[in-house]
């Protein structure tokens, strides 16, 4: 069995900077392909990007509970298929070879499915907003699910922090589920374990990145061991602080920050002139990252002016990412 109180050595963490996700789905496609495509797994996305404001994947998931209060454990629901969405096929046979008339059509008729309401966010043109959230297993300093579980089967790896599920002890109690404020532990019910993101680790042992950072086409993200001061997630982080958790308040400490998108476009009054608020309303960040979400829009702008004056700016190199070496830190050493 594993040790539930044994600390990490070191602990790796994941940066994503919202102003560079474009909502590709490229890190999904490759995450997906690489480790989700098993016998009862084809409703898991354990790398998703769905947009906010929406429902999300699952659907509604921010209200499924789950995490701490005061301290204590919380357990939340267990999601219903239909929220994950059914996974469905067209009836492009009947369509091209049988001469149905008809659309091709999804079978079974689909309720949800990830990205169900990709980009349509929130409010009216021309003040319509929304924007791309990566999300996967925050591998958190205080896992719920790791508590959660009955069976000893979940622990954090003490090499790298990372939070694995030993498939071995694994006895289906779906408590880790429950438990997850996030939804990033999916049941299979083929082999009647629980099933979670693993960070890669097969990949960070032989000091390679992730597969979704890899994939990044935009340079999004970032990888490293908070411990290491030279990387860039210990100075976005620590540093700078202008990344942050999703949801602190579910108590769980992840290690997966954002850096909020705060670099784009305001409103238009009334009159249909630009005015000096963010397009992206505060309250909405605030709600998702913290009131922190302030303090960081001022910095990054002030940084964001002195690069564009030709000045030097520390913060906007390194999100700028010129080279994704400088964005993935993972010495083993």
């Amino acid at each position: 069995m594993t040790n539930k109180s044994k600390t990490p050595q070191r602990q790796l963490v994941f940066v994503i900077d919202l102003n560079k996700c474009i909502g590709c789905q490229t890190c999904t496609v490759a995450c997906k392909k690489l480790w989700t495509a098993g016998p009862g797994q084809d409703f898991m996305y354990w790398r998703n990007v769905e947009t906010t404001p929406g429902k999300g994947y699952p659907m509604h998931w921010k209200s499924k509970g789950g995490g701490y209060k005061n301290g204590a454990l919380q357990m939340g629901d267990f999601p219903a298929p239909d929220q994950y969405g059914v996974p469905f096929d067209f009836d492009f046979f009947g369509r091209l070879f049988e001469g149905k008339k008809d659309r091709v059509k999804p079978s079974p008729a689909p309720r949800s499915a990830p990205n169900w309401d990709e980009d349509q966010g929130a409010d009216d043109y021309p003040n319509n907003f929304f924007f791309y959230l990566p999300r996967m297993c925050n591998h958190c300093a205080k896992p719920a699910c790791l508590e959660a579980c009955p069976e000893d089967a979940i622990y954090k790896r003490e090499q790298d922090g990372l939070v694995v599920i030993n498939q071995d002890y694994c006895l289906s109690k779906k408590s880790c589920i429950k438990a997850c404020p996030y939804a990033k532990s999916y049941y299979n019910s083929v082999t009647e374990t629980a099933n979670k993101c693993i960070g890669c680790f097969p990949r960070v042992e032989k000091g390679v990145e992730p597969v979704c950072v890899a994939q990044c086409v935009g340079r999004a993200m970032h990888v490293g061991f908070i411990d290491d001061e030279a990387s860039s997630v210990h100075k976005l982080v620590k540093l700078w602080k202008v990344a942050m958790p999703l949801y602190p308040e579910f108590g769980t400490e992840p290690n997966v920050f954002y850096v909020p998108p705060i670099l784009g476009s305001n409103r238009e009054d009334n009159d249909g002139e630009i005015s000096g608020k963010p397009r992206i309303p505060f309250e909405h960040l605030i709600g998702l990252f913290g009131s922190g979400v302030v303090i960081t829009h001022d910095l990054l702008n002030a940084e964001r002016n002195r690069k564009i004056a030709g000045q030097e700016s520390e913060i906007m190199d390194v999100l700028i990412g010129r080279r994704s070496a400088d964005m993935m830190s993972l010495s083993i050493t």
